[in-house]
């Protein structure tokens, strides 16, 4: 039996001296190659102490550190399945995934042990240790009475991993699978994709509960035994002044816009990076164009999901093999990578031709096994012929660069007509004064479904609107015009920066009621 342990495969790019630096944190803290081999050792012996069942699951909800990376690190290398869990969720969120998940370990901080423990044990896991920002807790503890020698326990490419929780913007969270290969094979294709060089330095400025920060992140550096500076909480300038001792930096949109507010972001402090990368979220194409114009680079997006981690990707350079072309387009997330097979199916489950906007469709070794625990919702998920229904909606042009219109969730159908709100935002977005928008649908007595626009202004700007609403039906055809636009102070936002329209669509959903 071939061992497939993730951990075995980002083990084995570890650099030949590992006494060097992999991780720098902000309080100046510095762990060796050799750090993480011990520290890892020592929480996969403490785990496999425990003696738990086959295929249990781990459950952690920490604030981020280097000892959170160790954890799952660990877990990988013990064989079992790592579960992140988002820092902001509350009470009720908590025992939602930890009755779904029934976790035999919950790691939390210090602060959450009372209800977080009392959550986790009425549910029936049986260990909940501690795990604090400053390096302490009971599983710190714990695990330094362990050996720090351990042999990777033996994993098959199709062995469960993780299990991450989707975001739940449209919806009750599923628990998506994903397999050791699943994570393996995408790391290998981005480490070849986005050029990675030795000597290459990353800076992690993102949450480690997600797939950006926690496998698209962590496992591009650690596959090509490149050092991470280590940000526990994004702040613009510090990361600015990481920039002349790093090369690569991903992050959600917000973070670039953040960053575009300091003065001190130009082309002479970025001029040692080689790659800015984006996703999570849609990047606004004024924010695409002013960091090309401030610093030279040319930001490149991508495109993944929970259920697959990435997908596509703008090109990093030139490359027959890869791509017909070598620009990183602005709204647009590229080329499927190699080895996805990405479609774009109208509503009668027919492939439609080049430009026509549909469903998302994608197959490919990174493609997840399923929701945890909801086989009727997986097959529903699938076609019959493997291909997993993304709930994306989006278009595929003449050169093959994919673009996304929106999530099918947010498709308003207004008399009969089909209504894409990432059209009309990108109509508002353009509009002098504007910062951002939100177009969702409720519901309506004579068309069904109407749009509603919600806007956000650029400091200082002044906009009625009504004056939105009427630059608009001078562009776009009627049915696609919102019925009432509003002028809010911020958008909502989950932690990685997505506009959470379910919440929109709750407090404008009586507007037209009768």
């Amino acid at each position: 039996m071939t061992q497939d342990n993730l951990f075995v495969a980002l083990r084995a790019s570890f650099p030949s001296d590992l006494k060097t630096v992999a991780v720098q944190t902000d309080e100046g803290l510095q762990y060796s190659w050799l750090d993480l081999e011990r520290s890892t050792a020592m929480v996969a012996n403490l785990l496999q102490s425990l003696g738990l069942p086959e295929g249990s699951r781990v459950a952690v909800q920490v604030e981020k550190s280097v000892e959170a990376l160790i954890m799952y690190l660990a877990t990988l290398r013990a064989g079992y399945v790592f579960l992140p869990l988002n820092t902001a969720y509350q009470t009720a969120e908590i025992e939602y995934f930890i009755g779904n998940a029934e976790p035999a370990v919950v790691v939390c901080s210090g602060a959450n042990f009372a209800w977080v423990s009392k959550i986790a044990f009425k549910a029936g896991t049986q260990h909940v240790f501690t795990l604090n920002e400053d390096r302490t807790g009971s599983l710190l503890d714990r695990a330094a009475l362990q050996s720090d020698r351990h042999t990777p326990v033996q994993r098959r490419a199709d062995d469960l991993a993780a299990i991450l929780y989707t975001s739940g913007t449209t919806g009750r969270s599923k628990g998506a699978m994903l397999t050791h290969g699943n994570m393996l094979s995408n790391a290998l294709t981005l480490k070849d994709y986005w050029g990675w060089e030795k000597g290459d330095v990353l800076i992690h400025a993102l949450p480690i509960f997600h797939v950006h920060g926690l496998f698209v992140a962590i496992h591009g550096a650690l596959i090509n035994g490149s050092k991470m500076i280590w940000m526990a909480k994004f702040d613009p300038k510090r990361a600015i002044s990481y920039m002349p001792q790093a090369t690569v930096f991903m992050g959600v949109p917000t973070l670039y816009v953040r960053m575009l507010a300091e003065p001190a972001l130009d082309k002479a402090a970025v001029k040692n990076m080689r790659l800015f990368i984006a996703g999570s979220a849609p990047l606004l194409i004024e924010t695409f164009t002013e960091w090309q114009e401030r610093t030279g680079h040319t930001i490149l997006e991508r495109y993944g999901m929970s259920e697959t981690a990435m997908l596509t990707s703008n090109p990093y350079a030139a490359d027959k093999r890869y791509a017909k072309q070598s620009e990183r387009r602005g709204g647009t997330v590229g080329f499927p990578l190699p080895g996805v097979d990405l479609r774009v199916h109208g509503d009668d489950g027919q492939k439609l031709p080049v430009g026509e906007i549909g469903a998302i469709q994608v197959k490919g070794p990174n493609v997840f096994k399923g929701y945890w625990r909801m086989p009727e919702k997986t097959a529903e998920e699938f076609t019959a012929d493997g291909f997993f229904k993304t709930g994306d909606v989006g278009k595929v042009d003449e050169r093959g660069y994919v673009t996304i219109v929106g999530r099918s969730k947010d498709l308003i159908i207004s008399g009969g007509y089909n209504v894409y709100p990432a059209e009309i935002e990108g109509y508002i977005n353009d509009m002098k004064g504007v910062a951002e928008s939100a177009v969702v649908g409720v519901p309506h007595p004579d068309f069904g479904e109407v749009g509603v626009a919600v806007v956000t202004l650029k400091p200082g700007a002044s906009v009625q609107p009504e004056s939105v609403l009427a630059e608009l039906k001078a562009k776009l055809a009627n049915f696609k015009i919102p019925k009432r636009c509003f002028v809010v102070p911020e958008l909502p936002r989950n932690t990685m920066g997505k506009v959470q329209k379910n919440l929109l669509r709750e407090k404008y959903k009586g507007l037209f009621s009768v």
